[in-house]
């Protein structure tokens, strides 16, 4: 199969995807009020003509969600030579190519975990998939747990993907460092995913197509439960740690910033309040 085609294929798909998770999105919110809160739609493009953009939809101060984002971006350039060596296939003339789809959706309900989800094509010399999904609960929940790892591990056992690599991988990259502490209870991360490119592409989907089935039960199982100030207090110090993690060590992050990209929605995963104790 031509690039071209390859990258149209993923571009459409994450926009497709995008549309999609938006919707599901609504209507959970519509089990909570009538007048459920809207996505504000926000397209973007880079300062260079002709390097591309994207569309940041954010959904914020409603009854399920304290704050979603779910943004959709497909660019193009060349990286600053500093950051070449950090990225496969870019150290020769730094060129790139990367088309995606990002979701992170803090709650209101204390009960109900942070849920991030994110996959991604990227075109160097080399070109791969890479991604995944992983969970922050504050409250633990040990039953759900149970049931969001054994979803992950049937989609990957469908495309005869390695689960405990992914579910490894996750739980070494979902990690404080300085804290000592892992982000939440994992899930799977993958990356550089180059071999078989229709194999790839199809387990990307199917991942998609899971985040969100995985997303409304965990929601819809808790959404009407009771919770406590206490409980908030205990949401928004885990929170903190959230947004170490994701401004000390995602590579998302620093990605985005180093690729030229739209810094209100790279910083999109940051939750609309927090403590630090």
């Amino acid at each position: 199969m031509k690039l071209e085609i390859k990258k149209k294929l993923a571009d459409k798909w994450f926009s497709d995807l995008q549309i999609l998770i938006c919707e599901e999105f609504l209507k959970l919110e519509k089990n909570l009020s009538s007048k459920p809160k809207k996505f504000r739609k926000r397209l973007w493009q880079k300062t260079k003509k002709n390097e591309g953009g994207g569309l940041s939809c954010t959904l914020e101060g409603g009854k399920v969600f304290d704050k979603v984002g779910v943004n959709k971006s497909t660019v193009k350039g060349i990286f600053e030579k500093k950051f070449r060596k950090t990225i496969l296939g870019a150290s020769k003339n730094g060129k790139y190519w990367a088309s995606g789809i990002s979701v992170v959706a803090h709650m209101k309900n204390p009960k109900i975990p942070a849920i991030h989800f994110n996959t991604r094509f990227i075109v160097t010399s080399k070109e791969w998939f890479g991604g995944g999904i992983d969970v922050t609960p504050c409250i633990q929940d040990n039953k759900e747990k149970k049931e969001f790892h054994n979803k992950l591990k049937k989609i990957c056992l469908k495309n005869k993907k390695n689960y405990k690599k992914y579910k490894k991988w996750c739980d070494k990259y979902f990690y404080l460092p300085h804290r000592k502490e892992t982000r939440g209870i994992g899930g799977i991360f993958f990356d550089y995913e180059k071999k078989d490119w229709e194999k790839n592409f199809n387990f990307v989907r199917d991942l998609g197509i899971g985040f969100i089935e995985i997303s409304k039960k965990i929601i819809l199982k808790k959404i009407k439960s009771k919770w406590s100030l206490k409980e908030k207090e205990i949401q928004l110090l885990k929170r903190g740690r959230y947004i170490e993690f994701n401004l000390l060590y995602d590579r998302g992050t620093k990605f985005g910033l180093n690729s030229g990209g739209n810094v209100e929605s790279i910083l999109m995963s940051l939750p609309p309040t927090a403590k630090w104790r």
